[in-house]
């Protein structure tokens, strides 16, 4: 059975000893309790609330309403001014379920005491008892004009004036809302300022009012921060009753967790806002914070959107005790909505909640506010999160992954053909104007008659015979070349498609695939001075791949999938950046790159995500590339064991898995997707001016630290790969007599985590120290071999690689490689005269130390060669391989060269032929460069005197529209380093005699 309070008006209280107080009414009924909003100070009161409250059918006789009226000074001020007791069974008689509106007296707490005031007022309700399938019919609202006497219930009741105002009221709303409304109350007046108190499942029942009525995305109006977003496996429905139904369970574990005391809940109101109905209600509570031990908290929630499907909920939260509470209020806006798919085909949806801070007054410390209510939310929540996730089970993204075939697919089969590209690119003013003035001219040969040759013309020679035809004739000329030009480029860039780059192909190796679609680029930086040809080229893990060159667009459309071979631990970072093309050795500049980190953004967000480039032209432009990025695992669960039983070598002990809890905590902990398994945590000190005690994690991508010190947090992360140097400090009095391990980023990187650098140099590097382990020797062991283990793993591939070439290159003699160059037209790039004598000159292609170091200052980094062998008489052969440098090369190419040594043909020096090949470089497999040295020793009676002579040429395997523009870089650019080379060789070799 339920009971309906209709709480009405009072009058005849006692007078205000406050003036800025204000009055409420709390009526209770057995256990449940509920109580009505405060109004102002005023003669007579009136709220005009209604309550529901639910009975047993055996409660219903024995059950007290109780009626308290409270004057309310302050937040946690207030006085009763009176109350008063009615048994219901003495009202509801002989089966009556109604009551009219009744004067009840009100009486002082205690009766035997001697009051000043005897006479506490009166307070006018409506009683109705409904049974469960009852047809619900109880006046709410009364008119102005209505007047009663103090009375009994029965006089009331036969009282002509008062069932005409009860069946007047019925009529007036049960016509307006018997649709929506009847399901809880019956009826429910039209007045604005009239609400339903709803307990139990009458809550379900409200939002199915509001089901109906017309609303508003609240999140389109509502402009703040997002402070939560998770996705649950449970219907979006549920999911509300879990979070907001009365005496919710959920509510209950948060409060006891929390530490939360003093909680008063008010049921949900229903009520009207405008023409729509609103539910709402006002929950009060008791907890702590850094600065305040108690904090009474007031959170005002308002249902914005319930259709079903999708929930808005508004929450006001004031708390006034705490410092400058008075001038700001908290809003929070939880959202919920149906989640995405999963293949088990279970519900799922998503739980978004977004804060915004509301100033009521200016003040000084409003950043200081903004800044502690943040924080203070994040931890907020993370605690809210963590006791839902007790409740309903967490949707990870492994439970929906993404078809990356799906959406791949579009890009491998969208392609235009040559009709329609040529229709496109050809459909402008300078092809048209030059059709429609070429045939202009040759219909004007067909009409026009044969002339005899006038002036210095002769059979087979016509030559114009006024200024006008010389003047259309060189038009005519113009606009030909320039339709020839756009002809051109265009059969090149057909010719040239799909030998670019290679697309989309099956990669080998277990471990971590890399897939990144670029799709296309807009807003481009325009380019003056050359043609606008750009590319991609993107870098992780030490290996580079290129997209291909699109020509002359500013909005470039690629549509390539580039696959990077399996790579034995997850990777960090993909650096992109996009280039002009010039050539193989292009350092011009760049338009723009970026930096995507793969701990910072989860798999649904690298699916499809819009990279803003960095760089003052990017910039400028607001230049941004279109990626899809992928990564998976094909190694399943024993990636890690695989990986922990590889650093075991390194670290010479044995590693174990993390439990699933710990690894999981350190997850959250930093932030950190799925697949970021945690190897160790040591106990020990970060310093800084005062040391911080917590403790360092290490894991395969990246160093994090947490301290919590009395409330105050310390939390940062960095990666691996921005670590340039670890070094071994010394026990002194700094670090606690204990020794430390000094950890030094690369300029510019982990400037995240800067706020636990112990200093930072003139370089920009950060310095993080680590003291006070508990076993400093493993701890040391290990993370050194975090750090190598990238550089470890790259070496072998690489020597892989370079083994197999050399394979290649052993399988041709030293005569086949002098005919390859003596087929190749080479033109001399450098010629000097050098007072060195010859025998020390032919130290640069000894292996000796001086031609590591000159080579090394002219940009080949990791320069290696193998001793000279023969091959032939006099024919000696060796293998050299090395790095250019970010100057010589912006892409870092490697170079493996295979170099054949012979004596010069008049038998007075030597000559070195240097067959280089490439790689990691726009079209590296479409040529090969060859070099040859001459160096001759010449007779001088002064001092001993060398002449060299460098002639540069390109082989070309493969056709290209580039290939004028390759040529002419690689030669500008080795003629150059060859002046180098043997301008510091003449230093080095004068500064030793």
């Amino acid at each position: 059975m339920r009971l309906y309070v209709y709480v009405l008006e009072a009058s005849d209280l006692a007078p205000w000893k406050v003036a800025t107080a204000s009055l409420y009414v709390m009526i209770k009924v057995g256990k449940h309790k509920s109580r009505t909003r405060a109004v102002g100070p005023t003669d007579k009161p009136s709220w005009k609330e209604e309550f529901v409250f639910r009975l047993d059918e055996d409660e219903s006789e024995n059950a007290i309403l109780q009626i308290s009226v409270f004057q309310q000074f302050e937040a946690t001020k207030k006085e009763l001014l009176g109350r008063s007791k009615v048994p219901l069974g003495s009202i509801f008689l002989d089966g009556k379920q109604s009551m009219p509106p009744t004067w009840f007296s009100l009486q002082p707490k205690h009766h035997d005491s001697n009051l000043a005031i005897k006479d506490c007022g009166k307070i006018l309700l409506t009683l109705s008892l409904i049974g469960r399938n009852n047809y619900v019919e109880a006046s709410t609202t009364l008119d102005a004009g209505t007047e009663l006497t103090d009375g009994s219930s029965m006089d009331l009741l036969n009282s002509p004036k008062s069932k005409q105002s009860i069946d007047s009221l019925k009529a007036e709303t049960s016509v307006k809302y018997r649709d929506n409304i009847e399901q809880v109350i019956g009826s429910v007046s039209d007045d604005k300022d009239l609400s339903t108190s709803i307990t139990g499942s009458t809550f379900e029942e409200a939002l199915e009012i509001m089901k109906s009525s017309s609303q508003c995305d609240a999140q389109e109006s509502f402009q703040g921060e997002i402070v939560l977003e998770k996705t649950y496996i449970v219907d979006a429905k549920d999911l509300n009753s879990l979070l907001f139904e009365p005496n919710s369970e959920f509510k209950s574990k948060l409060r006891e967790i929390q530490g939360i005391t003093s909680y008063v809940e008010e049921p949900w109101t229903i009520s009207m806002d405008g023409d729509s109905p609103c539910v709402t209600r006002t929950i009060s509570y008791t907890n702590s914070t850094k600065l305040v031990k108690f904090v009474k908290t007031t959170e005002e929630q308002k249902y914005v959107k319930a259709d079903g499907r999708n929930f808005a909920i508004l929450t006001r939260v004031c708390t006034p005790e705490v410092p400058y509470g008075d001038c700001f209020e908290v809003v929070l806006l939880y959202k919920i909505s149906p989640g995405p798919e999963i293949p088990a085909g279970e519900p799922t949806s998503k739980l978004d909640v977004f804060f915004n801070i509301e100033f009521k007054q200016t003040t000084v410390m409003k950043g200081m506010i903004e800044s502690s209510v943040r924080k203070g939310l994040k931890e907020n929540f993370e605690g809210y999160a963590d006791v839902l996730s007790r409740f309903v089970k967490l949707a990870d993204s492994s439970m929906h992954p993404l078809d990356k075939e799906q959406l791949l697919a579009p890009l491998l089969s969208d392609h235009q053909s040559d009709v329609e590209l040529a229709i496109k690119y050809f459909f402008n003013f300078t092809i048209v104007s030059t059709i429609v003035m070429g045939l202009y001219v040759v219909v004007h040969i067909f009409l026009s008659e044969r002339d005899m040759t006038k002036g210095l013309e002769f059979c087979g020679l016509d030559l114009p015979d006024s200024f006008g035809e010389l003047v259309t004739s060189g038009i005519l000329i113009l606009q030909m070349k320039r339709a020839f030009d756009m002809i051109s480029h265009f059969v090149q860039a057909r010719l040239r498609k799909g030998t670019d780059h290679h697309t989309f192909r099956t990669t080998h190796g277990d471990g971590w695939l890399l897939t990144v679609a670029v799709i296309e680029g807009i807003n481009l930086p325009p380019v003056i001075s050359d043609t606008l040809d750009p590319y991609v080229m993107l870098s992780c893990n030490g290996i580079t791949k290129t997209s291909s060159v699109q020509l002359q667009t500013q909005d470039p459309q690629w549509k390539e999938v580039i696959e990077f071979d399996a790579m034995q631990e997850p990777p960090s970072v993909l650096d992109v950046e996009l280039f002009n093309f010039h050539g193989p050795f292009d350092q011009q500049f760049s338009f723009g790159h970026a930096e995507i980190n793969f701990l910072k953004h989860t798999m649904e967000e690298l699916a499809d995500m819009w990279v803003p480039l960095e760089g003052k032209l990017a910039q400028a432009c607001q230049s941004q590339l279109h990626l899809r990025i992928f990564l998976e695992n094909n190694r399943g669960p024993e990636t890690i064991k695989h990986y922990l039983t590889k650093m075991e070598k390194e670290v010479g002990k044995k590693l174990n898995i993390q439990s699933p809890h710990k690894n999981s905590a350190f997850q959250k902990l930093f932030e950190l997707p799925a697949e970021e398994y945690l190897i160790n945590d040591y106990a020990c000190s970060l310093k800084k001016r005062i040391p911080i005690q917590g403790r360092l994690f290490v894991s395969a991508r990246v160093v994090g630290f947490y301290a919590n010190l009395f409330g105050h947090k310390t939390k940062f992360f960095f990666l691996w790969e921005d670590v340039e140097d670890i070094q071994v400090v010394a026990p002194s009095l700094a670090t606690v007599g204990t020794p430390a391990l000094l950890l030094t980023l690369k300029s510019g990187r982990g400037m995240e985590a800067r706020h636990g650098a112990k200093s930072q140099d003139e370089e920009g590097r950060l310095k993080f120290m680590f003291h006070s382990f508990v076993s400093f020797n493993t701890a040391c062991r290990t993370i050194k071999a975090l750090w190598r283990s990238k550089p470890i793993e790259q070496r072998p591939k690489l020597q892989e690689e370079a083994e197999g070439d050399d394979k290649s290159d052993n399988q041709s003699d030293g005569t086949e490689s002098v005919s390859s160059v003596e087929d190749v037209a080479l033109n001399k790039a450098y010629s000097v005269e050098l007072r060195v004598h010859f025998n020390s000159l032919m130290e640069l292609f000894s292996g000796s130390h001086l031609e590591v170091k000159i080579m090394s200052e002219v940009g080949c980094l990791d320069y290696s060669v193998t001793p000279w062998e023969m091959v032939q008489p006099n024919a000696f052969k060796r293998q050299v391989s090395y790095k250019f440098n970010r100057y010589m090369s912006i892409f870092g190419s490697e170079v493996v060269s295979t170099q054949l040594k012979l004596p010069s043909s008049i038998g007075n020096g030597w000559i070195i032929n240097d067959d280089m090949s490439l790689r990691n470089v726009p079209f590296g497999d479409h040529f090969k460069v060859h070099l040859k040295y001459e160096i001759l020793c010449l007779e001088s009676d002064l001092s001993p005197t060398s002449q060299c002579h460098v002639y540069v040429g390109v082989e070309w395997l493969k056709k290209t529209g580039f290939r004028k523009r390759i040529t002419r870089n690689i030669f500008d650019k080795l003629a150059h380093r060859s002046k180098e080379i043997f301008e510091l060789a003449e230093r080095e070799l004068a500064s030793m005699t």
